[in-house]
């Protein structure tokens, strides 16, 4: 259920209601909007709650939530969500750029990328500290090293870190020098891990599974958004299909859908949905022209010694090219990059 409070209503009529909904046995989500105050109570239904509930004071209306995601969905929040993490910001308008390489290698390849993508327009920092690989003899990421050089990479350039945690046990410490916890295609319905990162203060990038659906999705990132975490990210990269041209199928439709669904805001990867450099370009654009709130790209030094992706990570040159297309489509719907 959502309970809607009046305008005018008090921080302690807000707070008053937070207590009477957990005195309930439900949970409370107070989401704060540009026109008015919100609760998400949510628990299991009972017939008397919602009379109880609209009874109180500073109370509009109380409505039941349709959807099966609660906090997520739009029936909760109408405006959508923004969200600041260090040098990105993400969503209502504003377009942030992730982007570097799949896996930190050395001092040297992270610096010289993290100085490359700053420069051509990044407000943000990728690179994999720990691989989750499909052969377990594949470069398995250098682990609290490369986390080390992600941070050291933070402190020359001032851009953001996103990383991916791949174990529960790994949360501490990847939060402590990460900005944005990404959570992989391969841990999109891993729910302990996402508990684990709903528990934390560090946004969070939710990658969408190969074979999942939006609810699926949705659903997931829901159980980070129960433990209190309220920054979650959506990141469409693409899906298994019949097809074997790209090494994924990129569904730009997803993008309004989703803004259609839910407030939070949705990241797209191109590198990943397509797998081959020459397309990124070009589906980076599109991404933003379907109204992306944000894109995360592969990119490399040298991507032909790439120990992981480099078959789709862009050169910095190539990089820089696509934000200068990127950013024409944005200027030209108004948004900024």
């Amino acid at each position: 259920m959502i309970v809607v409070m009046e305008k005018e209503a008090s921080r302690e009529q807000v707070e008053h209601m937070v207590r009477r909904i957990e005195t309930l046995g439900l949970k409370a989500h107070v989401i704060v909007g540009t026109e008015r105050t919100v609760i998400a109570a949510i628990g299991e239904k009972r017939s008397q709650m919602k009379e109880s509930l609209a009874s109180g004071a500073g109370v509009a209306e109380v409505v039941p939530i349709l959807a099966p995601y609660k906090v997520a969905s739009r029936e909760v929040k109408k405006e959508p969500t923004q969200i600041v993490a260090g040098s990105l910001t993400v969503g209502a308008g504003v377009i942030g750029v992730i982007a570097g390489p799949c896996s930190v290698e050395t001092e040297e390849q992270i610096l010289s990328t993290a100085r490359a993508v700053k420069a051509a327009g990044a407000t943000a920092l990728r690179g994999g500290a720990f691989k989750p690989r499909t052969s377990p003899y594949s470069f398995q990421g250098l682990k609290e090293e490369g986390l080390k050089l992600l941070a050291m990479a933070r402190e020359e350039t001032g851009l953001a870190i996103v990383t991916e945690v791949v174990a529960t046990a790994d949360v501490p410490l990847v939060a402590k020098y990460a900005d944005v916890l990404q959570i992989g295609a391969r841990n999109m319905q891993n729910y302990r891990l996402l508990e684990a990162v709903g528990k934390t203060d560090r946004a969070v990038l939710l990658k969408r599974g190969p074979s999942a659906t939006m609810e699926e999705l949705l659903l997931a990132a829901e159980y980070i958004l129960n433990e209190g975490n309220p920054n979650v990210m959506l990141c469409e990269r693409g899906i298994r299909t019949f097809e074997a041209h790209t090494r994924f199928t990129l569904p730009l439709a997803s993008v309004p859908y989703l803004h259609h669904k839910t407030h939070l805001p949705v990241v797209v990867d191109p590198s990943h949905g397509t797998g081959h450099t020459y397309l990124v370009p070009d589906m980076a654009a599109a991404s933003i022209a379907a109204g992306a709130d944000g894109i995360i790209l592969e990119v490399h030094p040298h991507p032909e010694q790439a120990l992981s992706d480099g078959y789709q990570s862009l050169t910095c040159p190539q990089f820089e090219e696509t934000m200068d297309k990127c950013r024409r489509v944005a200027e030209a719907l108004g948004k900024k990059l």
